[in-house]
């Protein structure tokens, strides 16, 4: 795949996962890579491993500009945008703090705009460029106990599609990738992040089986469908290098499947296929119970 012909890239929450994976494909292939974090100590790590780095917090207006500018003063744009920072929150919707909530969105979401508007200046300058938004198979559908990240993830979608039509006439594009569930430092320690709960709570049931299933997946002893972060990284760089770039990259054999099962079913089979895999309460377990013995 041929370079593009100036190759400065910038990826966001690069200190782990699907973002330093990134950053090391990038700089493999030969981009000037920009590395950033919210933390110091995070960022001497990564300049240990040969990365420029910019310190970087999405949901900060005044570290963005900084980054940007910083970029631009030294190579007049940024060729390549990596949109990566972002977290997922879970925990029913009755339960969720409405802050919580709307931190996911001014990380999942907002971060990912105001970066967006702001490399885009100099990418129509110089007429080339390329914004990759990591998103998630997630954007399109829905499990029960993840209503906040879906969401963000399903905003991520449409931004994208939208953005891609808007800038494709000025040189840029614009590419969505479409991960099912990946294997990072964040991840693995997703059963404790769950909120602690009383027996007496209505959702107690739900949230101990929920924590369950995110154990089993994350923690070795379930990971059908859960992928690397090396993984995701192979269609960022076809994304940042392809002289045509695909407008979506799923990526892992579950994405494929769960999402071509979406578009099958009907609401109300999603909705008992997902209450079998996350049951609220004690009667959706009975019910997985006589679906295993039946004949």
């Amino acid at each position: 795949m041929a370079l593009l012909k100036v190759k400065t890239a910038l990826v966001t929450g690069s200190s782990s996962g699907i973002g330093l994976a990134s950053a090391k494909a990038l700089k493999e292939a030969g981009f000037t890579v920009y590395a950033s974090a919210r933390r110091e100590a995070s960022l001497e790590t990564l300049r240990q491993q040969g990365f420029k780095t910019v310190m970087l917090d999405v949901t900060d207006e005044a570290m963005v500009t900084a980054a940007v500018e910083q970029l631009e003063a030294s190579h007049g744009a940024v060729d390549i945008l990596v949109n990566n920072a972002g977290y997922g929150l879970n925990g029913p919707v009755e339960e969720l703090a409405l802050e919580d909530i709307r931190q996911q969105f001014e990380t999942n979401v907002f971060g990912l705009i105001r970066m967006s508007q702001l490399v885009l200046p100099g990418m129509r300058r110089q007429g080339s460029g390329r914004i990759i938004n990591i998103g998630s198979i997630g954007g399109t559908f829905s499990t029960p106990g993840a209503g906040a990240y879906h969401a963000s993830k399903w905003a991520v979608e449409a931004f994208t599609d939208s953005l891609r039509a808007e800038v494709k006439g000025f040189g840029v594009a614009v590419a969505l990738i479409q991960p099912t569930g990946v294997y990072t430092d964040f991840s693995s320690k997703l059963p404790a992040a769950y909120p602690a709960v009383s027996t007496n709570n209505p959702y107690h049931f739900f949230i101990k089986n929920h924590k369950k299933v995110a154990a089993d997946m994350f923690q070795g002893r379930n990971t059908a469908g859960v992928i690397k972060p090396e993984q995701v990284a192979k269609s960022v760089l076809h994304a940042a290098t392809a002289s045509r770039p695909h407008t979506r990259y799923k990526v892992g054999t579950s994405a494929h499947v769960y999402s071509a099962l979406r578009k099958l079913l009907s609401d109300r089979a999603w909705d008992r296929m997902m209450l079998l895999q996350f049951p609220v309460q004690p009667s959706d377990l009975r019910k997985k119970a006589r679906k295993g013995t039946s004949r």
